[in-house]
């Protein structure tokens, strides 16, 4: 019955559209009103007590000074301190991958008009982002986000199996040497920095820069020109200042659900995360009597102070997997921009990069409408897959910029809806390139 079913089932490409929230904040331009204005001090205010160092010299624990054969053998060791961690994180959005609601979430029925759906992605770089040892959905890899050395954990491991087995001496010598790398790597544990959370955020979509136009690599190690909190040169925050977190919940908008539902600052409620421009700066941020501060309640700080995106590495603008499937000789083939960026691939279809963006603006209350594939779309129109809900009549929206990232893809003529193709593994469109099978 399902190959009858298969075998009727009709598609066909419609044009879509998602909108994605610009929030990284460039320079302020410097000026005596920049270096007075209230919202800079009270911003200096909320943010100058230090966090606490760590406590704790991962490299002395005698649990973690032995040999490790695997991932879960460390992380074993680390729950036998951190005996909450495991449970606290499976409660949350980066390892259930879905919101409360179990329909939206990439393990469950959301769709973009990039890699259209990681549900059932056997990729490993679709499922990579996955906090789990080689995409086990059994051990978490506290390391992902603890980690402070660069290292190919998989790689590292499959290498020490096969010296280690190996007669020759050499070899056997330089599998000490990589037992002795992953041992240093399991002592390296910290806060999360920028690299951490940029291994996945800045690589989204399959590349550096591919989704959001103001995370990718470049914030690794920004200068305050691209970026004025996160600046090596100036505040030198990492993501977690103002992504606070607790029992490893992480601040910050999830699917549908608003980042922050108030407009508070940490002048009225010392409790209150960081997850806001307003939350440090409050909402008059500029010299009194500043006409700057009567457009607050309407214009987001993002409006002003964000003015182009993509400043240093290229984002992608346009994926129109319809022209996926051409060959060259018989061969699948690629073609490459002027920034060195794929425009062409036959298993993705064309691809436009650009640099120095103009956002686009909407209304936003920070609720966000997406497309499921539940969900009914008229094909006949341009589907907004992900788009802003806000008007001028809403008392909780403001005008916000956004990328707006322009798609065409497949979706079922029969129920008119965007369709989850299969793109990995042996039956996927990847390897096929045969969009009934996939």
């Amino acid at each position: 019955m399902k190959m009858l079913l298969r075998q009727h089932l009709t598609f066909w490409f419609v044009v879509a559209l998602a909108t994605i929230l610009l929030f990284s904040i460039a320079a302020a331009t410097a000026g005596d009103e920049a270096s007075t204005a209230p919202g800079r001090e009270m911003a200096r205010q909320a943010t100058k007590a230090k966090r606490p160092g760590i406590t704790v010299d991962h490299s002395r624990l005698p649990a973690l000074n032995k040999p490790f054969n695997s991932g879960p053998e460390i992380t074993k060791v680390c729950q036998s301190c951190h005996t909450e961690a495991e449970s606290q994180f499976h409660q949350t959005i980066h390892w259930t991958w879905k919101a409360d609601d179990n329909i939206r979430g990439k393990a469950g029925y959301s769709i973009n008009n990039f890699c259209l759906s990681s549900n059932k992605m056997q990729d490993k770089g679709c499922v990579s982002c996955h906090p789990g040892w080689n995409k086990s959905m059994d051990s978490i890899n506290c390391l992902v986000c603890h980690g402070q050395k660069d290292i190919n954990w998989e790689e590292s491991f499959n290498d020490l199996k096969e010296f280690s087995a190996s007669k020759d001496p050499d070899e056997k010598e330089i599998a000490k040497e990589i037992r002795s790398n992953i041992q240093t790597a399991a002592q390296s544990v910290g806060l999360p920095g920028r690299k951490n959370c940029g291994s996945c955020h800045f690589y989204g979509g399959g590349g550096d820069g591919v989704k959001h136009g103001d995370l990718d690599s470049s914030l690794a190690k920004p200068n305050k020109a691209l970026d004025v909190h996160m600046g090596t040169d100036g505040q030198d925050f990492k993501c977690t200042r103002c992504h606070t977190t607790k029992l490893h919940s992480i601040a910050g908008r999830i699917y549908t659900a608003p980042a922050a539902t108030h407009r508070k600052s940490l002048v009225e409620d010392d409790l209150v995360s960081k997850i806001t421009c307003e939350s440090c700066h409050t909402a008059t941020p500029h010299k009194a009597g500043s006409k700057l501060n009567d457009h607050t309640d309407k214009v987001a700080c993002q409006s002003c102070h964000i003015p182009t995106f993509a400043r240093v590495n290229p984002t992608k603008m346009l994926w129109d997997w319809s022209k996926a499937g051409k060959l060259k000789d018989g061969k699948p083939y690629k073609t490459v921009d002027a920034n060195g960026k794929e425009d062409y691939l036959s298993i993705k279809g064309q691809m436009k990069w650009e640099k120095n963006i103009k956002p686009q603006y909407f209304w936003f209350n920070g609720s966000i409408d997406d497309v499921t594939t539940k969900d009914a779309i008229d094909p006949s129109k341009m589907v907004a897959v992900s788009r802003p809900v806000g008007s001028r009549d809403d008392k909780n929206s403001r005008i916000f910029p956004f990328k707006v990232h322009h798609g065409n893809q497949p979706y079922d003529k029969m129920n008119k809806t965007l369709l989850a193709p299969i793109l990995s593994g042996d039956q996927g469109y990847w390897k096929t390139l045969d969009w009934p099978s996939a």
